[in-house]
């Protein structure tokens, strides 16, 4: 199978290193506009023989058309604005396409392509990523492993592994991203009812083994995208924090309050925004290489076979000093490798615009992943437990 990879910034360059390494997969396309990034990402697959790069822009449809037009299977790295144009593309060409998702109005945009591509059998699946994408995966795969699901939480961030003061925090994508999910309200379900709630609201401990015992989570709208929709009349409870070490919530609710996340112009001489001065901070001083780890926790309460039963979902992985990966960079390119390769692969037929959560074949998903080499551990406890609570949990597991 062929595949293309549009983007060689730090997830699109672990996506071209991922599918590299799969026997499978017999031709790696990428293309980026900077030759530098191309010519890194060369020197850094050790079996490079079917990669083949291409500098373009993004923005480029007449040119990236000529490159993609044989892919079995077109995958977005590039900024989340560019993704409804090159689902397009992909649509008209009849190739398959996926992209990391995350903006819900964009998203919203290549749902739209339903109809017709499920006249062309060509798949348009965005939200492919860690969050959204991997954790929505595992919400509805425990959902359904239940005969009545009553609640269901989300825990999921990247943080650095060695914090320096002030800040102990890094961006390990997109300060945009960052800023819209700290001002944006994020949606939840409460006594069966969509409710809003105020980003960096809702603070609280969460405990993981090793150096994280003791993080924070709180409100943020990351990492939901159509999730809660979805859920919205299969459970009474849903709710979705962002993972941080301590104190990151009381910086950011101070740097938010002086109105640094506005999009209103600094000045009459000048075009730039707060929020534009505060992307360029955050860049300056947050961005850059830095070893990380990536914590998450799913858990879903509920009844099964006449008892009451908690699923937790877990995982902690670490930056891998060998390939100079982040654990970000393998968090989020696994999985949309994955999925990819269902859909080029034909391990998912017909076609569509849906999110993953929605037609992957779970238990395949989640061994592919293991096999890729995240490890997610799933863990049944006996009635109801709170996923704050201590190694793994202040209660003992089901007994099987």
């Amino acid at each position: 199978m062929t595949i293309t990879v549009v983007g060689a910034g730090a997830i699109g360059a672990a996506v071209v290193r991922e599918l590299c390494r799969h026997d499978d997969v017999d031709q790696v396309q990428v293309c980026d506009t900077r030759s530098r990034s191309l010519q890194t990402l060369h020197d850094s697959v050790e079996h490079n023989g079917a990669l083949r790069s291409f500098q373009v822009d993004a923005r480029d449809l007449g040119v990236l058309s000529q490159i993609v037009r044989e892919s079995n299977c077109v995958v977005s790295g590039a900024p989340s604005e560019l993704n409804p144009d090159l689902a397009e593309l992909c649509l008209d060409l009849g190739v398959n396409f996926c992209d990391l998702g995350g903006n819900e109005d964009i998203v919203k945009q290549e749902l739209a392509l339903d109809e017709r591509a499920r006249e062309k059998a060509v798949w348009i699946v965005p939200n492919c990523g860690l969050a959204p994408g991997l954790v929505n995966v595992l919400t509805m795969r425990g959902i359904e492993q239940f005969d009545r699901a009553t609640a269901a939480s989300i825990r999921v961030g990247d943080v650095p592994l060695h914090p320096e003061p002030p800040f102990n925090f890094r961006i390990s994508w997109s300060a945009e991203r960052i800023i819209d999910d700290y001002t944006r309200p994020a949606q939840h379900i409460a006594d069966g009812n969509l409710v809003e709630v105020d980003a960096l609201s809702g603070d609280e401990t969460i405990h993981f083994d090793g150096p994280f015992d003791n993080m924070e989570a709180f409100n943020t709208q990351g990492g939901l995208s159509t999730l809660t929709d979805t859920l919205d009349g299969r459970v009474p409870s849903f709710d979705h924090k962002t993972i941080r070490w301590p104190g990151h919530a009381h910086q950011m609710r101070f740097v938010i309050g002086l109105g640094f996340g506005q999009e209103r112009k600094i000045g009459v001489r000048t075009h730039l925004t707060y929020r534009d001065l505060l992307v360029r901070r955050m860049r300056e001083r947050l961005s850059g290489d830095y070893e990380d780890a990536v914590l998450m926790r799913v858990m879903i309460q509920g009844e099964k076979d006449g008892a009451s039963k908690t699923l937790v979902y877990e995982m902690i992985e670490r930056y891998n000093e060998t390939d100079n990966l982040t654990a970000m960079m393998r968090c989020t390119s696994i999985p949309i490798v994955v999925v990819a390769k269902m859909i080029a692969g034909h391990t998912i037929s017909e076609g569509g615009a849906r999110v993953p959560e929605a037609i992957v074949p779970k238990e395949d998903y989640c061994d592919a992943l293991r096999d890729h080499g995240l490890n997610i551990t799933e863990t049944w406890y006996d009635g109801h437990v709170r996923i704050t609570d201590k190694e793994p949990m202040d209660a003992a597991p089901a007994s099987s």
